[in-house]
């Protein structure tokens, strides 16, 4: 029972652990983004672009293999549900494309910001003193004594 335990409080700790969360809210938003992204193509971008081409609905874009008899199903390739996937690829690795762009963009006029802030800080901050070792000073003493007298 102590293994299970101390297995069960590991296990807290790792899906507590802040990196596990931020990737199941990042799942969870990437699954409704993908749904709007694909209703965004399926609904208002494939009809638009099937009206220019003469009306033509991408879904239904096919290549019939066998015809569809009494006993069997027609057996088809269906093209255009793959273009209208390859276009739903295209439109999310573009966002995430312009999203990580930014976010590096962000980061790299951070670091510099940062950097010249400590350079600046570098710059103000005088210099320290010399340490000097104490048989110098020691011996430095001797030396005035001795001119004195």
């Amino acid at each position: 029972m102590a293994g299970k335990s101390k297995m069960l409080g590991e296990f807290k700790t790792f899906i507590t652990r802040g990196n596990v969360m931020d990737l199941a809210v990042g799942l969870i938003i990437g699954s409704a983004f993908t749904a709007i992204v694909n209703s965004l193509v399926k609904d208002v971008l494939m009809p638009f672009i099937g009206l220019i081409l003469g009306g033509v609905s991408f879904v239904d874009l096919k290549i019939v293999i066998a015809e569809a008899t009494a006993e069997t199903a027609e057996v088809a390739i269906m093209y255009g549900n793959f273009i209208q996937k390859v276009v739903d690829f295209l439109i999310i690795a573009f966002v995430v494309f312009m999203l990580v762009r930014t976010i590096n963009r962000m980061r790299e006029h951070l670091d510099a910001k940062k950097k010249a802030e400590e350079k600046a800080k570098a710059a103000a901050t005088p210099a320290p003193a010399p340490v000097i070792p104490a048989d110098v000073v020691l011996l430095t003493e001797i030396r005035d004594l001795l001119k004195k007298k």
